[in-house]
């Protein structure tokens, strides 16, 4: 009987192991499953394309987060400004680069502002987003020696001038051309829109006399506010801002004005996801070190980070907001 006993629990065991053996090994003429592979990028410098001059907020945006990317990609970025357009020059080098992360397109709000017009062929939605950066309100600046301090001074001084007031921007459909008509509309005056390739020139021009007024963001002005140069009158926003707190909005003003410009990364499509995810994430960690922040920070720059699904579900509803807009201001199709 122990015999049997021992042959019975020895041939259950061969069979238990037997079981086991088949659970873990592959079946025949199974594949097996290859080990995930880990891709090499980048393994060399990375392009940032800007569609604006040098010098203005997308510039510095550009430049303050490229520099601070740097060190989590391991590769320099170089920033190209590709001006032209109203920024469909620059939109459509983004476009037909390689889409192998090896260049990357800092968009703007005048990617939703060109196409309504029928200037270009193309939409956001011919990208691959990577995350949205920051968002800046319109501020209405004056030349120091503009014959009004308020922006009471300044509507009644275009009523008795009307069109004699030249409102520099950053091209025709622009985002701070679109602040200036829709100021215009709410106030009731007539102003002469003068367009220039992005809104350091346009605010070089005000500093030179040469127009009497810019609708660019504040921290595009604020060097020259700062300096004693250019005075600010009020600002798009819906609060008063950290850097301006003396200057008050258009809405405590009694104008229902709240406009500004969004800026954010983006690759052609078809980029490969691994390689997206590796920009987002380093682009991601730069925008959250100490030194971009306070750079964004003294340099009067409004950060609104958005992940690359948050950033197409806002472009989705701001660009028919926008379109609805420009629509009423005359200046679609």
């Amino acid at each position: 009987m122990k015999k049997l006993v021992a042959i019975l629990l020895i041939g259950f065991l061969v069979l238990f192991m037997a079981g086991c053996g088949q659970s873990d090994a592959p079946k025949q003429g199974e594949a097996q499953q290859p080990e995930e592979k880990k891709i090499d990028f980048p393994t060399k410098p990375v392009t940032m394309i800007v569609p604006w001059a040098a010098g203005g907020g997308t510039d510095a945006v550009a430049r303050g987060l490229s520099k601070a990317a740097e060190e989590f990609l391991g590769q320099t970025i170089t920033v190209n400004n590709i001006t032209g357009g109203g920024g469909a020059v620059g939109f459509g080098s983004g476009l037909s680069a390689q889409p192998d992360g090896y260049t990357v397109t800092m968009i703007t709000f005048e990617l939703i502002s060109l196409p309504p017009q029928g200037l270009v062929p193309f939409t956001y939605k011919d990208y691959d987003l990577l995350m949205r950066v920051n968002m800046d309100p319109a501020a209405l600046t004056v030349h120091k020696d503009a014959p009004y301090n308020t922006l009471e001074e300044f509507i009644q001084y275009a009523k008795e001038n009307p069109g004699k007031i030249s409102v520099g921007n950053s091209g025709p459909g622009s985002v701070w051309h679109i602040a200036a008509g829709l100021f215009a509309e709410k106030a009731g005056i007539e102003l002469n829109n003068v367009p220039y390739d992005g809104a350091a020139p346009a605010v070089t021009a005000l500093v030179g006399n040469h127009i009497g007024a810019v609708t660019v963001s504040p921290a595009e002005v604020q060097g020259q506010v700062e300096a004693g140069d250019l005075k600010m009158l009020a600002v798009m926003s819906e609060e008063r801002l950290a850097n301006f707190p003396d200057v008050p909005t258009f809405k405590e003003l009694g104008y229902d004005v709240a406009f500004g410009t969004w800026r954010g990364l983006a690759v052609p499509k078809g980029t490969p996801e691994e390689v997206r995810t590796i920009l987002a994430d380093a682009f991601k960690k730069a925008y959250d070190t100490e030194t971009f922040q306070t750079f964004a920070k003294n340099s009067g720059l409004g950060l609104a980070y958005l992940n690359a699904d948050d950033f197409k579900a806002y472009l989705d509803q701001a660009s028919v907001d926008v379109a609805e807009v420009m629509k009423a201001l005359g200046l679609a199709k």
